[in-house]
C-alpha cells in the first residue's frame, strides 16, 4: 500500500534493483522485499530507461512510489544532502567516548543529554568544549527519553540521533537525509558495525566487528515488518522532525527504536535502510558486557509483542515449507521424499499464480526451492538461537530432536560461513554459539516476565509471499 499523501516530486528518479530478475518481454519484475512478482504494464515500461525511471508525471509518480515500496527498485540519490540538521546524543558519564562522537559530527548543531550522569562535570566539560547545547536530567529516563528530551529542544527540520559510543560524521547524515526528498520518509539509517576500541581486539570483540547484532546486511531496504530489513537501531538514525511526534516510547528501556519504526510504518510513513552510509559503533570491551547486551535485546520482544502481536514473530513460515523444513532437518530415510512432495505441492501452486511467460515453470520451481531453503534456515534458527531452553530440553528425552538441533548448529555455520565467504575459525563458533544462547535466554526470559509467549511464536502468512502477482498498471 503506498503512503498516505506521498507525492513523490518531479526529478525524483529510481533505479530498479541489480538482484531483481527481469522475465520475458511483458514487464515482468521478480524480486523484493518480501519476494513478489510485479507486471508492469507498457505505458509504465515505457518510461524506463534502462534501469532508471525519472518521475515526470502521474503516471512515473505512481510506478516509483509502488517499485519502491516492494523493494524492487531503490532512490537514486545525488549531491550532498540537506545540512538542516540538529545531532542528539544521550549520555549517561562516558565523557570520553562522548568526546570522539562530538568531534565527529562538527560542524552540526548538538545537543547533549546527560541522562542522570554519576559525575556529570566531565560530561558539562566535554559538551562546552565543543559548543554543543546541554540538556540535564535529574533522574535516569533511559535512552527513549533522553532522546526525547533532546528532540524538544530541536528546531532544524530534521534530527540526528547518534549514541555517545557512536562515531558518524556530519557527511555522512547529510547524505541520508537525502532520503527525505521522498515526502513520506520518516527515517533513514545507515549501516551500523561494530568497531572494536582496543589495540588486539579479543575473539569475540573480531567476531563482533563482523556480527554485530546491529548491522541489518548490505542490500538498501524500505523497512517494514516482514521485510529484508524490518527495524532501524537508534543508535544512528536521521529523522523529519515534523513526521517523529513525541519520539520514542519512555515507558521502553530496549527495543524502543523497534517500537518506532514500526508505528511510523502503520501511520503512513516510509522509512528507509542505508547500508552504502556507514556509522561505527564501539564493541562492548568484556564479554560479560556484550553477553549481557544480547540478553537485553532478547528480552526487548516481549514488550514489542504486547504493542505490536505477530509482527515480533521470530520466524515467517508458510505451512507446507514447514513441514518440508522439518522433514530435512530430522534427515529420516522419509525426509527427502516428504521435502520433494512439499516442493512440488509448492511448485505446483506457484506456477498456476505466476504470469504467462516464458519459462513459467523453472521460475515455479526456483522460487519454491528459495522458499524450502529459507523455511529450512529459519527453523534452524528457532533451535539453536531462539527456542533453544525448549529445544535443549527436548533433546534430552528425544533422539530425533537431537538429530534436528545438530542439523540446525550444521546449518546455522554454513549460513555464516557463505555470508562471510571464508573459512570460520574455532573462535568465532564459540562466539556465534554464545550469541545465540544470550539472546535465546533475554528472549524467554522476557516472555516469562510478561506471562505471553506471543514472543517466542512463529507467524504462520495467510498466503505465501512469493506467490503473490500483482500488476501496476496506472
Amino acid at each position: 500500500m503506498t503512503p498516505r499523501g506521498r507525492r513523490l516530486p518531479d526529478g525524483f528518479t529510481i533505479r530498479i534493483r541489480a538482484d531483481v530478475e527481469r522475465r520475458g518481454e511483458k514487464g515482468v519484475l521478480v524480486g523484493g522485499s518480501p519476494l513478489r512478482v510485479v507486471r508492469l504494464s507498457a505505458r509504465a515500461w515505457e518510461l524506463f530507461e534502462g534501469d532508471r525511471l525519472e518521475v515526470k508525471n502521474a503516471t512515473g509518480r505512481a510506478v516509483a512510489e509502488r517499485l519502491l515500496d516492494t523493494n524492487l527498485a531503490d532512490p537514486d540519490l545525488a549531491g550532498p544532502g540537506p545540512a538542516d540538521i540538529t545531532v542528539v546524543i544521550p549520555v549517561r558519564d562516558r565523557p570520553d567516548q562522548l568526546d570522539h562522537a562530538l568531534a565527529a559530527v562538527h560542524p552540526l548543531p548538538c545537543i547533549v543529554v546527560d541522562d542522570a550522569s554519576r559525575d556529570p562535570a566531565p560530561v558539562a566539560a566535554v559538551a562546552a568544549r565543543h559548543g554543543a547545547r546541554l540538556v540535564t536530567l535529574v533522574e535516569n529516563v533511559g535512552p527513549a527519553g533522553a532522546r526525547n528530551a533532546g528532540l524538544r529542544h530541536v528546531h532544524t527540520q530534521f534530527v540526528a540521533f547518534v549514541d555517545s559510543d557512536v562515531r558518524v560524521d556530519a557527511a555522512t547524515l547529510g547524505r541520508l537525509a537525502r532520503h527525505f526528498a521522498d515526502p513520506a520518509v520518516a527515517l533513514a539509517g545507515p549501516l551500523v558495525q561494530s568497531r572494536a576500541r582496543s589495540s588486539r581486539p579479543r575473539w569475540f570483540e573480531r567476531y563482533d566487528e563482523q556480527a554485530s547484532s546491529l548491522a541489518l546486511g548490505t542490500t538498501p531496504c524500505s523497512v517494514r515488518p516482514g521485510a529484508a530489513v524490518g527495524w532501524l537501531p537508534s543508535a544512528c538514525v536521521v529523522g523529519r522532525v515534523a513526521h517523529l511526534g513525541a519520539g520514542f516510547d519512555p515507558a521502553m528501556r530496549v527495543g524502543e527504536d523497534v517500537d518506532l519504526v514500526w508505528r511510523l510504518v502503520a501511520r503512513g510513513h516510509v522509512v528507509r535502510y542505508e547500508p552504502q552510509e556507514t556509522a561505527h559503533h564501539d564493541a562492548r570491551p568484556t564479554i560479560g558486557s556484550w553477553l549481557g547486551r544480547k540478553f537485553v535485546y532478547g528480552t526487548g520482544s516481549a514488550g514489542l509483542a504486547a504493542r505490536h502481536g505477530t509482527a515480533v514473530a521470530p520466524a515467517v513460515i508458510p505451512p507446507v515449507a514447514a513441514v518440508g523444513a522439518a522433514a530435512v532437518l530430522l534427515h529420516r530415510r522419509w525426509s527427502w521424499p516428504v521435502a520433494a512432495a512439499c516442493l512440488i505441492f509448492s511448485q505446483v501452486r506457484l506456477k498456476h499464480v505466476l504470469p504467462d511467460i516464458p519459462g513459467r515453470a523453472g521460475l515455479a520451481t526456483r522460487l519454491a526451492a528459495r522458499g524450502l531453503g529459507w523455511a529450512v534456515r529459519q527453523e534452524s534458527a528457532l533451535l539453536v538461537r531462539h527456542s533453544w531452553p525448549a529445544a535443549a530440553a527436548l533433546a534430552l528425552v528425544s533422539k530425533p530432536v537431537r538429530r534436528a538441533v545438530l542439523a540446525g548448529l550444521l546449518v546455522d555455520v554454513a549460513v555464516q560461513a557463505c555470508e562471510l565467504r571464508r573459512p570460520i575459525p574455532p573462535s568465532w563458533l564459540l562466539a556465534r554459539q554464545l550469541d545465540n544462547l544470550a539472546y535465546g535466554a533475554g528472549l524467554w526470559v522476557g516472555a516469562l516476565h510478561s506471562r505471553s509467549p506471543r514472543s517466542l511464536m512463529p507467524r504462520i502468512p495467510r498466503k505465501n509471499a512469493a506467490a503473490s502477482s500483482n500488476g501496476v498498471s496506472p
